[in-house]
């Protein structure tokens, strides 16, 4: 049982300033009451307490990834993301050949059996050759009911969303089979018309992957999959905000047009995340990353990120002026909802998990709770 006193608290609704959070077990029994007895006493003065961070796109860290079944490596990228304030998230794959995706989707949802990740994430290989961006074209193919099928068997109840190019043959009706199923459709690296786009979100589709990022752009005389996307208000849109995928006035024309309740933040970070600058592997292609930035060397194009969540909430409040209130929505609070959990978790609630992330005044990670427990490496000073 913890007691966090004279921190200043992050609510779904507002700062509380200098207040007291109260875990017991794995949930959140109070906030802002009384200094009680008898707890473990942890003082914050001069800190925030944000919900955990959760991440709807990401496929590794710190040397390791997703991306190839491996359940150790899995882990690790867990631990990686948590020490930077992920308590929540999807493991996202890359386009592969069916049986091998079959395989590393089976070996992964062993893991989000045991709790440690929040449900599967399949990134290709439904999607279009022409925005396919670090993804092997070869090993694309349209999405047909018994790849869908397969796919999802594989995964044992455990692939939460399929991104998918709604325009590829038999695309719309791939999204009412993955929602009929309970999945969620997500519109991304595509190459849809506005129409295309529209009869897709008509037909379940409630998430835009990464939006602007691997999808047509928009156009004066055709608003392409972007438009679509922003002005339907029951799909959330991805956000890569890590100033090399978005401009910062592009991240700001959404929050304009849509604000924090449709965002989610993510990082779709890859494994160099966190491992500095060198040659990696992202599923089967070649990725170098040079500053920072993860391109494929044949092509150019963009490969993931090297992005983290907590980097991802301070460049929205510091660069893009949104309040600790909204980016905390946009971090943890509307990504949640988008993945079913947002009743256990993406906000500081009484009853909700005590999932939180400890920032000092610059927004850097000074310590990280998951369900009660100090994430290892972090709160040294006081866990």
């Amino acid at each position: 049982m913890y007691q966090l006193r004279n921190a200043d608290l992050v609510l779904p609704d507002r700062v509380v300033t200098g207040g007291i959070l109260r875990t017991e077990r794995s949930e959140i029994s109070g906030i802002d009451e009384p200094v009680q007895q008898g707890m473990q006493d942890v003082d914050l003065t001069d800190h925030w307490v944000v919900p955990g961070f959760v991440d709807l796109h990401v496929h590794g860290g710190g040397g390791h990834s997703y991306t190839t079944g491996d359940q150790d490596e899995a882990r690790k990228v867990v631990e990686f993301h948590r020490r930077h304030g992920t308590t929540s998230s999807f493991a996202s794959t890359v386009t592969a050949d069916l049986d091998e995706l079959a395989r590393i989707v089976g070996s992964l949802a062993e893991l989000v059996q045991d709790g440690l990740v929040a449900g599967i994430h399949l990134e290709g290989p439904f999607i279009s050759e022409d925005r396919c961006g670090a993804h092997d074209p070869a090993l694309l193919r349209a999405p047909d009911a018994a790849s869908i099928d397969a796919l999802l068997a594989a995964g044992r109840d455990t692939v939460r969303m399929v991104t998918i190019a709604a325009e590829l043959p038999g695309g719309i009706d791939a999204v009412r089979r993955l929602t009929g199923q309970g999945v969620i459709a997500a519109l991304g690296h595509t190459n849809a018309t506005y129409d295309q786009a529209i009869a897709a979100i008509e037909a379940g589709v409630t998430v835009g992957t990464h939006l602007f990022n691997g999808m047509r752009p928009i156009n004066h005389r055709e608003g392409g999959p972007v438009t679509a996307l922003l002005e339907r208000d029951t799909v959330t849109v991805e956000l890569i905000n890590d100033g090399h995928h978005l401009s910062a006035e592009t991240v700001e024309l959404v929050l304009r047009t849509v604000g924090p309740e449709r965002i989610a933040l993510i990082t779709d970070a890859m494994s160099a995340a966190g491992a500095g600058d060198g040659m990696y592997r992202l599923g089967p292609l070649d990725v170098q990353v040079r500053d920072g930035v993860a391109i494929i060397p044949e092509t150019g194009s963009l490969a993931g990120s090297t992005l983290t969540m907590d980097a991802a909430f301070r460049r929205s409040v510091q660069v893009n002026g949104l309040s600790m209130v909204h980016a905390a929505l946009a971090a943890a609070t509307t990504p949640a909802r988008v993945l079913g959990a947002g009743d256990r978790t993406g906000a500081l609630s009484v009853g909700r998990l005590a999932d939180l992330v400890v920032l000092d005044r610059d927004l850097h990670v000074v310590a990280v709770m998951v369900q009660g427990a100090w994430v290892p490496g972090t709160a040294r000073s006081f866990g």
